[in-house]
């Protein structure tokens, strides 16, 4: 089969579906980020979708990108790279929470606790480098990124508007919801995903507003 354009936009758009999907509905059901959960089957399995969404986000909104991107400008452009940078900093973080943590669980459980604590906000036991302050590089890639792009997405008018406003403000109140306890946090994500869901699911049907 001859890839066309209309391939590639719709495998985009798929990407954005499921990874939107995972990003909203992994967020109740997400466990603790504490030792004792990083050793479960939910640890494994939840991760591991993570791992999968933090590489479908980085498919999806390069389709998203290039499908407005004559119209996004400059401002499209700068969203994208620093949303896309967040999502493929990130996917180092998850990659260890996967495969390295439930090993080093009972080898070093202080390091991993340490290594916790950039996620659950709680106080570092001991050093681990670069970590913690990459985190939060990665958390205002994320912020700026993301306000950036869905600001873009609404001035280039090719996707629904509200989805574009749904994608900045979500990542507008990022630092807000930071406020709250952890366990609540999560629940912030959900709207994001809901936004690249939507976004996804024009992008896959073909209709947005310059066809």
């Amino acid at each position: 089969m001859k890839l066309t354009s209309t391939h590639l936009y719709r495998y985009a758009g798929a990407s954005a579906i499921v990874a939107g999907l995972i990003f909203a509905g992994i967020q109740p059901i997400h466990p603790p980020d504490i030792l004792s959960s990083v050793t479960t089957d939910k640890w494994a399995f939840i991760i591991s979708l993570k791992l999968a969404m933090c590489f479908l986000f980085l498919t999806a909104i390069t389709g998203i990108y290039i499908k407005q991107a004559a119209k996004a400008g400059w401002l499209g452009l700068t969203g994208f790279i620093l949303f896309g940078l967040s999502w493929a900093l990130q996917s180092g973080y998850v990659f260890a929470e996967l495969f390295m943590l439930p090993q080093l669980a009972s080898i070093s459980p202080q390091f991993v606790e340490s290594c916790l604590s950039v996620a659950n906000g709680t106080p570092a036991s001991m050093n681990i480098g670069a970590l913690a302050p990459v985190y939060i590089v990665v958390c205002f890639f994320y912020l700026a990124g993301g306000i950036l792009f869905g600001i873009a997405t609404y001035r280039a008018r090719i996707f629904p508007r509200f989805p574009a406003i749904l994608l900045a403000v979500t990542a507008l109140l990022t630092p807000a919801a930071a406020l709250l306890p952890h366990h609540i946090q999560r629940y912030a994500a959900i709207p994001m995903g809901i936004s690249i869901t939507w976004l996804g699911y024009i992008l896959t049907t073909k209709k947005s507003n310059d066809e």
